[in-house]
């Protein structure tokens, strides 16, 4: 039976998977139930330095916390990132809740409320501006509070960046204003009491391709360093966005960080620095630094045979972790990694499928996958779950309780 490189990752103990140096069985105890998630802070420090090794100096690290808005994680990446980004209020308050100072907190994202833009405004993050509008509430809001808000602009750019599992710039989007608007925009807001700070474009997701992400940084860097020209701002802040990819089937290939991180010092030194000497170069990345530290671990509740297809139906499913069940964005469905944790050494390997608790055909985790056989009371075990998991998930679908969360 070959196995998905990040299993790899993890410790086993006497044939049993362990996380954070805890074997499974004891972990599950420790819970106290199944299902939950569990994120192992080993393998987050890890992939922190190896990024460090590889980026350069000057490149700032900052960690999105969509990919995974667990209060525990948060407040530990907080001590090995140099800021972070959010989606919403309530990311926006458990970024606050760390050491992270305001002013690097940027706030992003095309549906920003009033209410939402007040906070952050009196909060003194950066919020990113995704069109005029905005751009006219965030004025609205300074003058009512007496503050001046500190702003960025993100930029919607007229190119797509191919191999992307999401893209999200170039042609029409709800993400960021147009590069073709950006100077008549600013233009527009130079006499206001706006701080604006620079520049954000991110345009797309989950790509392992080390040579379109190298274009694409060259390209961002580009197009950012002539809207600087244009602007006739002090700009401090170019946040280059991300966009790494983490693998997730079978024929997935990791990133090879190397030549990105050779891209990135070559920009900065020949491109960046020459024009904008002081400004703060960031690098957005989410699923890349935590989703291969998560699994989720479920309990077989029963084994049944249907017209000689053996199914283990477990008692988790969809409504905990969504993207395993190829109901995220998956075209073609594949099987995520998985194992039967608590029998990680079993040679004698039987076809099954493994099925969620849910009432619904699409509670499928795992699809005629070859693995030791289980029986019930065993811990199946699915990798890459550490980034958009609970939280990307219908967790209320049906009424099951939540699963608990743990950070080892």
């Amino acid at each position: 039976m070959s196995l998905h490189p990040s299993i790899g990752m993890f410790d086993v103990a006497e044939d049993i998977l362990a996380v954070g140096g805890i074997r499974l069985d004891r972990l599950a105890e420790r819970v106290g139930t199944t299902p939950f998630f569990a994120y192992d802070r080993r393998l987050i420090n890890a992939r922190v330095s190896y990024l460090r090794s590889v980026l350069p100096r000057d490149v700032k690290l900052s960690y999105a916390v969509k990919a995974n808005p667990m209060p525990a994680l948060v407040q530990h990446m907080a001590g090995l990132v140099d800021s972070f980004d959010v989606a919403s209020a309530y990311e926006m308050k458990t970024a606050l809740d760390t050491v992270v100072p305001p002013a690097r907190i940027s706030f992003a994202g095309p549906g920003k409320t009033s209410q939402e833009l007040s906070q952050a405004v009196a909060a003194g993050v950066t919020i990113e501006m995704e069109s005029a509008g905005e751009a006219t509430r965030i004025l609205e809001v300074g003058n009512r509070l007496g503050i001046r808000p500190r702003v960025a602009l993100r930029v919607n750019p007229d190119y797509q960046v191919k191999g992307s599992g999401m893209k999200m710039g170039g042609g029409p989007q709800q993400f960021g204003i147009d590069a073709e608007q950006v100077p008549g925009l600013l233009r527009h807001f130079a006499d206001t009491d706006l701080d604006f700070v620079g520049f954000h474009v991110f345009a797309g997701s989950q790509n392992l391709h080390a040579d379109i992400l190298c274009d694409a940084l060259s390209h961002n860097v580009g197009l950012l360093l002539s809207l600087a020209d244009a602007c006739g701002f002090h700009v401090r802040y170019l946040n280059l966005g991300g966009g790494f990819g983490i693998p997730y089937f079978e024929k997935d290939q990791p990133l090879d960080l190397l030549p990105i991180g050779q891209r990135l010092n070559d920009l900065i030194e020949g491109s960046i620095r020459p024009v904008l000497p002081d400004a703060r170069v960031v690098i957005e990345l989410g699923r890349y630094l935590v989703g291969e530290a998560g699994i989720y671990v479920t309990r077989v509740i029963d084994r049944k045979v249907s017209r000689g297809r053996t199914y283990l139906v477990v008692d988790g499913g969809l409504h905990h972790q969504l993207a395993a069940s190829g109901n995220f964005g998956q075209v073609i469905r594949r099987n995520y990694p998985l194992v039967i944790g608590n029998r990680m050494g079993g040679q004698d390997c039987e076809t099954v499928s493994v099925v969620g608790c849910l009432c619904t055909p699409l509670d499928l985790l795992g699809d005629n996958v070859c693995l030791p056989s289980a029986e019930v009371g065993d811990l199946v075990v699915i990798f890459q779950a550490g980034a958009y998991g609970l939280t990307a998930s219908p967790t209320a679908f049906l009424g099951h309780p939540l699963p608990p969360e743990i950070l080892v």
